[in-house]
């Protein structure tokens, strides 16, 4: 047995022995933190809205979105528009945020846009100081950097994001965390054949903004680390659903969900292929804002003047966590409550101060269960 065999083998029952905090018997030693930037709740629960697919100032391929997206029922619609949310994770994992049904996420932050969203999903709490989405350095420790401080997750941290403002908001110079964000490129000496590929393709093709680049490359960027290092914990934040959103392209959108969906999909199906990751993996998935509802035309915008921009949802798939499907139990829960329940999947209790998020009810299988 090699040196870096029993190093892994010690990796494994340190672990094991870190489940256990708390009273907790858990299964999760790996936790997959995924966002896709401002998708509404009401596309994920009730599919394509006709009144805008219809709407040439919004769709400039009516029959053709109406095809793929379209149709008859709610049910219909949200299935054609993320299969993989509506077959494998409403069969084996829990979906929140159906207010239909009571079951209500909301911002605690006043702001309503990303990066005062990202911070309080990241760090458990608001902070009022982050009013902004200007490139400066987060002062507030994120989960992701609370972890990365662990024993047996040094470098076992990595983020990936379309969006070029997460070196900040994760604060690298600060966590030492990897991340590959905007239009970063892979680096190292073990890169694969693959990332270097990527790292050629990308700076030969055009993105429609200047600081977000397409989640194509985020997305392959990422599962080649993951392929490559191994990482226990990985934040990704996919981008392009709320940049087509603000170009008022309400079928970019559309397809930009479905998209996403296939990616999330992959890195799934990926992990149950993987002896790492396979039944030791939980998925929690989530956004840093909704979007105006009020007046159709406000679903291209968010922020504190559009009602419905703090309105947010969940979903999570994993070893420990029920398989309720569409959660249907009258239930307030908030954004502020995602670090603590990523740490309390991996067994430990994040607190960092009286105003953080606790653990969000019934996403974790209590012992016994």
């Amino acid at each position: 047995m090699n040196r870096q065999t029993i190093f892994m083998h010690m990796i494994m029952i340190f672990s094991i022995c870190i489940s256990h905090v708390n009273g907790q018997n858990l299964n999760t030693e790996n936790v997959f933190l995924i966002t896709i930037d401002g998708l509404r709740w009401q596309e994920l629960f009730k599919g394509a809205d006709d009144s805008l697919i219809t709407n040439k100032n919004y769709v400039k391929e009516i029959e053709d979105t109406r095809k793929k997206f379209g149709y008859p029922t709610a049910d219909e619609r949200r299935k054609s528009l993320m299969p993989w949310i509506w077959s494998t994770v409403a069969e084996q994992g829990q979906i929140l945020g159906n207010r239909m049904l009571g079951n209500e996420g909301l911002l605690t932050n006043i702001h309503w846009f990303s990066y005062p969203g990202y911070s309080e999903l990241l760090t458990g709490f608001t902070d009022p100081m982050i009013n902004t989405n200007d490139k400066i350095n987060n002062r507030n420790q994120t989960v992701l950097e609370w972890l990365h401080n662990k024993e047996g997750f040094q470098g076992k941290v990595a983020a990936f994001a379309s969006w070029d403002v997460f070196p900040y908001i994760i604060n690298r110079d600060r966590s030492g965390i990897y991340i590959n964000a905007g239009f970063e490129t892979a680096i190292g000496d073990d890169i694969s054949e693959r990332e270097k590929y990527l790292n050629e393709l990308q700076p030969q093709t055009h993105s429609p903004w200047n600081s977000v680049r397409l989640d194509v490359f985020t997305h392959h960027y990422a599962k080649e680390y993951i392929k490559r290092k191994k990482p226990r914990v990985v934040y990704i934040s996919y981008g392009e659903v709320d940049d087509f959103a603000h170009d008022s392209r309400y079928d970019h959108y559309l397809n930009a969900i479905h998209r996403t969906d296939r990616f999330i999909a992959d890195l799934w199906n990926y992990c149950q292929s993987d002896s790492f990751y396979r039944n030791k993996t939980t998925f929690f998935i989530t956004v840093d804002h909704g979007r105006g509802d009020i007046k159709k035309s406000e679903w291209t915008s968010h922020g504190k003047i559009y009602k419905g921009s703090n309105e947010i949802w969940m979903a999570v798939i994993g070893p420990d966590s029920p398989a309720l499907g569409e959660r249907k139990d009258k239930y307030r829960f908030f954004t502020n409550q995602t670090a603590a329940t990523v740490a309390a999947l991996l067994g430990y209790d994040y607190s960092p101060n009286e105003d953080a998020g606790k653990v969000l009810e019934k996403v974790i299988r209590k012992s016994g269960q």
